[in-house]
């Protein structure tokens, strides 16, 4: 595969504390939030402009979600549930209360109308759209559940969770239909490719690619393991076309990499393409192979692959 080449086209600053959380939104539209509690919406096609302040919050915020079906923006908070701002006039029009507890990650099928919370008590919340009702609460794992993929023509829903194991769950029951244990410590990242492989990753560093032999519920099998990264990998995101995958790490840095072979195509960090300095915590793809980062040290970098 030929290798893309990656400049940093811009570094966006304005938080005020590490940025957790990213979002793609319309068009080339990002949202970013994290510890100090701002949620700003930035222009990825245009990175010289300033963001847009939309809401600030008491607590951190560890997950967002965009809904396009109706405009709004949904809030994991740490301890204070999901609430959900209309963008059209920036207004919070949801509030949900939910166990005490930090929300990892959020979920969205659209063909259900159902929203999923990660909690940080191994509890996945499932909530009714559009009035956010919660439906139920269920135990999936006694640690906390860490990130969330669903897969709507598999009917899957997979939670990669803090005892080191990814749950693969059936979408339409919420039973266990598979637990997939070789990781060594916490998943903390679930993508599928667009081809139905799943990807896991996590703090042991190692990427993940699991096969099945069907689409009728076969049980995954471990197909690849790659030794990753120095440290914790946060997050796994596959590019809009299908061809790279971008994960980012504790260790500071973002690799690219061949979505099918899982060879590694760029690494982008300080040295190499004046990346980040701290953590690396979650990566979105908005507007073809523009990469939008963020990190620990309160900016989020915006980077072009040329292909």
């Amino acid at each position: 595969m030929v290798r893309p080449t990656v400049r940093k086209i811009a570094a966006l600053a304005g938080h005020r504390d590490a940025v957790f959380a990213l979002t793609a939104g319309p068009g080339t539209t990002v949202f970013s939030s994290g510890a100090d509690g701002l949620v700003v919406a930035w222009d990825a096609a245009q990175p010289t402009h300033d963001g847009e302040l939309l809401a600030r919050v008491e607590n951190s915020v560890y997950a967002l979600r965009y809904l396009p079906e109706y405009d709004w923006l949904l809030l994991g908070h740490n301890y204070q549930g999901i609430q959900a701002i209309a963008l059209n006039d920036k207004t919070l029009v949801r509030t949900v209360a939910l166990p005490p507890l930090a929300v990892f990650d959020l979920a969205h099928s659209p063909a259900r109308q159902r929203l999923y919370a990660a909690l940080g008590d191994g509890t996945l919340a499932v909530l009714a759209l559009p009035d956010l009702r919660v439906e139920q609460l269920l135990r999936v794992s006694t640690k906390s559940l860490r990130c969330l993929a669903l897969h709507e023509e598999s009917r899957e829903l997979v939670v990669g969770a803090s005892d080191a194991l990814t749950y693969v769950l059936d979408l339409d029951t919420l039973a266990v239909r598979q637990a997939l244990g070789e990781s060594t410590n916490s998943v903390f990242a679930v993508a599928y490719t667009a081809d139905g492989r799943l990807l896991t990753a996590g703090r042991d560093a190692q990427i993940r690619a699991w096969n099945r032999a069907d689409d009728s519920g076969a049980p995954y099998a471990l197909a690849q393991t790659v030794a990753a990264h120095l440290h914790t990998i946060n997050y796994l995101a596959i590019s809009p076309d299908g061809r790279y995958l971008a994960s980012c790490s504790l260790d500071k840095s973002i690799k690219i990499w061949d979505v099918h072979s899982l060879e590694l195509l760029r690494v982008i960090d300080r040295a190499r393409a004046a990346g980040h300095g701290t953590s690396v915590n979650k990566l979105v793809w908005a507007g073809g192979n523009t990469l939008v980062s963020c990190s620990d040290d309160r900016t989020l970098g915006v980077f072009g692959l040329d292909c």
